[in-house]
């Protein structure tokens, strides 16, 4: 799947954007049709630990699916934004499915 990466208030390296691309093209294992996504990772200017904010968009044929995640790193942050694309893909699906 064709991620676009956007890393806004700080520099990304390779590493993270790796991790991101390889953990959202295990999506395509729950439907097959993602026509590709973008990923903002933000570092927001709060004190608290959790400053860190992912958030990806997927486009699939006639919707768009998006997930928004706080934590205290990028990875977790993303791991837990793509579990919540995880099940609105399936609820997708299932809706697709029914019809």
């Amino acid at each position: 799947m064709k991620l676009q990466m956007h890393s806004i208030r700080f520099d990304a390296d390779q590493k993270l954007l790796d991790f991101v691309q390889k953990k959202a093209d295990k999506l395509d294992k729950f439907f097959d049709r993602i026509i590709d996504g973008e990923v903002f990772m933000r570092l927001d200017k709060d004190d608290n630990m959790e400053n860190k904010i992912v958030e990806i968009k997927l486009n699939i044929p006639k919707n768009q699916l998006f997930a928004k995640e706080k934590a205290k790193s990028f990875e977790e942050a993303t791991d837990l934004a793509l579990e919540a694309l995880k099940k609105q893909i399936i609820r997708h699906k299932d809706k697709i499915m029914a019809h």
